[in-house]
């Protein structure tokens, strides 16, 4: 009988959501190039995967510079039970990808997720292409690929070309040379409990406010008066309670730091609650 394929190490795998060739698949690749992947089917199949100890981390999308947060994992991190342990930054190239025959001359429909498909609206009009909706970017290279039809084609990553077997008849298609979504890597225990020196780093935090006049004001205060750089700050109702808002939010530098400290403590006084997410060393992409 042949031999079973060895199993992967749970230590050695990083989980992300989507098919084969996502972005996130990607931003694993760049973040941790010796880590095998685990593609899962959903953002809680993501964490849930962590959580139970099938995978070291799990590499999340939160943000995209265009087509901004990704919202249910606002909602999902608090809950999550991990600790983020790391940022990283990804440009999104988008690829017009077919199958081998197929060329510009062919292609007149093209199937992507709903925001590869927005993020490339001035290339497919020039090309009088149409769109056609797909759950994700790299499920669509994968039925473009089975469909085997050169009139139609996916818009998706070249690692997803070069998985499914499709070329790219474009490249850098999307309409925003900015497009860049940020990640957040979560792992079962925080990582940098302590700050190194000279390491700059980024806290993530969730907080509710008393629900009396001035309380968010009140509550970042402290920020300001010790000189705390606020980079994101985002509210969102929570449990359908129109009163009970949480606020989440990224500041620069680490809870042991003296100043950071003194806010955070302001901060618990005027809040019912203040959730420390992590604690993570800020990426490059923040200094360019």
């Amino acid at each position: 009988m042949p031999a079973k394929p060895a199993k992967k190490a749970a230590n050695n795998l990083i989980a992300f959501q989507g098919m084969p060739g996502a972005y996130s698949h990607l931003a694993c690749k760049a973040m941790f190039p010796r880590m095998d992947v685990l593609p899962c089917g959903q953002f809680e199949d993501a964490f849930a995967a962590v959580e139970k100890g099938r995978a070291r981390y799990a590499m999340i999308p939160v943000d995209n510079s265009v087509a901004g947060r990704v919202a249910d994992n606002h909602r999902l991190l608090p809950t999550s039970g991990l600790h983020i342990v790391g940022e990283h930054f990804e440009r999104v190239n988008h690829h017009l990808l077919a199958v081998p025959g197929a060329s510009l001359k062919t292609v007149k429909t093209v199937y992507s997720h709903v925001h590869a498909l927005g993020q490339c609206r001035k290339f497919m009009r020039a090309k009088k292409l149409n769109p056609v909706v797909a759950a994700d970017t790299a499920g669509a290279a994968r039925d473009i690929a089975d469909l085997d039809d050169r009139g139609v084609a996916a818009i998706a990553s070249k690692l997803a070309g070069d998985i499914y077997g499709l070329k790219s008849l474009a490249s850098n298609i999307e309409d925003a040379d900015h497009n860049t979504t940020r990640f957040l890597v979560m792992a079962r225990e925080p990582q940098h409990v302590r700050p190194k020196p000279g390491v700059k780093y980024v806290t993530t935090l969730v907080f509710r406010v008393r629900n009396v006049p001035a309380a968010l004001y009140k509550a970042l205060a402290g920020f300001a008066t010790n000189g705390v750089n606020m980079t994101k700050l985002e509210s969102y109702m929570v449990d359908g309670h129109f009163s009970a808002t949480q606020f989440y939010t990224d500041v620069d530098g680490h809870p042991k730091d003296h100043a950071l400290a003194l806010a955070l403590e302001e901060l618990r006084f005027f809040s019912k609650e203040v959730k420390i997410l992590g604690a993570y060393p800020a990426h490059g992409f923040r200094s360019e």
